[in-house]
């Protein structure tokens, strides 16, 4: 039988019933107040529990069948307040973009001699975007960068005609994200320093940035379930439709 923390035990009486669905207002303010749940326990030397700023993500249950390639729903998205945290990105670019992407915020930038660096075994980064010009030589990194989720894509806005722009938004932490085999996304839209409103703006960005791109041949309910919910606290389901 699992063992619930004292932390989690606390959170659970200020969250209420976990199965009823509540408004996106309420559910924000729950999932912050859960996370400023401390608990009194300490460490050997006497030595407090700290807290930190947890990460708040949505998981979005989609109406997909994932086993379909016309149903994959994959995509980028800045959202108007940022995720809190900024990322290290990398450009693949010819000689003459590479100071401005540089200049934008990447922590390297360059053509063949940026390729043969990350083949050798360089993955100090997060994020590689890429120009199309790129992608010939970019190409031999699949089985470097795939595993990893770091391959450049059009579909994910990491191949751009645009490096520069690309590399700003991408280090300002635009939203990367993809439906994983049981047709669900995970998005991280904030963090519990942000303030109820922004979480709020940032959440229906991304819905709506969801619905818009609706697969065609996806039939019936679309967004079926909704949860938000802090690294460390129980999930709240969001009433939306």
């Amino acid at each position: 039988m699992a063992v619930r923390s004292q932390r989690y035990r606390k959170q659970l009486e200020s969250l209420g019933d976990q199965r009823q669905a509540v408004s996106l207002e309420e559910g924000v303010r729950r999932v912050l107040e859960m996370a400023k749940v401390r608990v009194s326990k300490n460490y050997q030397g006497g030595r407090k529990r700290k807290g930190f700023d947890q990460s708040i993500e949505l998981v979005v249950h989609l109406g997909i069948d994932p086993k379909q390639a016309d149903q994959m729903v994959r995509g980028s998205v800045a959202l108007p307040k940022g995720v809190g945290k900024s990322k290290r990105v990398i450009a693949f670019c010819d000689a003459e973009t590479a100071p401005a992407a540089k200049e934008a915020g990447a922590v390297e930038a360059g053509g063949e001699e940026l390729v043969k660096k990350v083949a050798d075994g360089w993955l100090d980064f997060d994020v590689a975007v890429a120009h199309p010009r790129l992608m010939g030589a970019v190409g031999k990194l699949g089985r470097v960068l795939g595993p990893q989720g770091k391959m450049p894509s059009p579909k994910s806005g990491t191949v751009a005609q645009d490096v520069v722009t690309a590399v700003r938004e991408f280090g300002a932490g635009k939203l990367g994200y993809r439906n994983d085999a049981g047709g669900n996304v995970h998005a991280v839209v904030g963090r519990a320093s942000f303030s109820p409103e922004d979480l709020k703006v940032n959440i229906e960005v991304f819905l709506e940035h969801l619905r818009k791109i609706k697969p065609p041949s996806a039939k019936g309910a679309y967004l079926k379930r909704v949860c938000l919910a802090g690294t460390m606290t129980p999930s709240v389901t969001l009433a939306v439709s």
